[in-house]
């Protein structure tokens, strides 16, 4: 990692979606996907994604994806917004990452809501546990990503020529037990972005088996029988503008236990899963 690539100091937006006929299938209800309602107004809909869940159907997830679930507990309302809305889903979290997860209720909510995404008017925090120091407390990770197939699996890398732009910003939270918490918020929406940037930086997210430090992604299969480590990443806070009124609003998603143990105090209000 090339010291002028993270420079210390610094809106989020969202891929649109382009699903093939799985995706664009109105997806079944299914109360089995754990799925827990943040919030719920008659504009918006705020799920916490517990890890392990994909976000939605594909292949593979035909029933338990996070959307099968939503329909659930909200199926008439995201059910109105039909395959071109993306059934009311504004954005996505990788399998192996929890937190919060928005989606609108009504057309014009998802409408001004893709805009806010679009325009980097949505703010993303997550939380991320890295087993190494990053280079220093706080900062702006610059690198370019760039999405390849990989034994037929979508990676990120961080080329030394070409990529998109991209943009990370991290600032450290508490340090414990050789373990650091980081507050880290992604200003583009690159595929696996905040992995591929702290892994670029030396400092991986404790749990991720594909992006390691000064390694190419690891696609190789998991042996048999062995269960994947818990990913040391969670999406904890969302602030969006209402689409009524405009406002911000804020939307947290309880913290993993082994997240919360690390929180310093300021941040001890917020909710823990427990």
């Amino acid at each position: 990692m090339l010291a002028r690539d993270c420079v210390h100091t610094c809106t989020v937006p969202s891929r649109p979606f382009h699903g093939d006929s799985i995706e664009r299938r109105r997806p079944a209800p299914n109360a089995a996907v754990p799925c827990v309602v943040l919030h719920r107004d008659e504009q918006v809909l705020a799920l916490a994604k517990p890890a392990g869940v994909v976000t939605q159907p594909g292949k593979g997830h035909e029933r338990d994806a996070l959307l099968h679930g939503a329909f659930a507990v909200d199926g008439e309302a995201l059910g109105s917004l039909g395959a071109d809305r993306d059934w009311g889903l504004l954005h996505r979290l990788d399998r192996d990452v929890s937190g919060v997860v928005l989606l609108g209720r009504t057309p014009a909510a998802y409408d001004a809501l893709r805009d806010a995404f679009g325009d980097r008017r949505v703010s993303k925090r997550y939380l991320a546990i890295v087993g190494t120091a990053p280079p220093s407390p706080q900062g702006t990770c610059s690198r370019p990503i760039r999405e390849e197939m990989r034994d037929h699996v979508k990676v990120a890398t961080c080329p030394v020529r070409g990529g998109e732009p991209a943009e990370t910003r991290w600032r450290t939270l508490a340090r414990r037990d050789g373990v650091w918490l980081l507050e880290v918020e992604p200003v583009t929406g690159r595929l696996h972005q905040i992995r591929v940037h702290l892994a670029a930086m030396g400092c991986p997210v404790v749990g991720d088996r594909m992006y390691r430090a000064d390694q190419p992604p690891n696609t190789s299969p998991r042996p048999p029988g062995r269960k994947p480590d818990p990913l040391g990443l969670h999406a904890w806070r969302l602030t969006f503008p209402h689409p009524l009124g405009g406002g911000p609003m804020t939307i947290e998603a309880p913290a993993p236990e082994v997240m919360t143990a690390l929180l310093p105090t300021p941040l001890r209000g917020a909710p823990t899963d427990r």
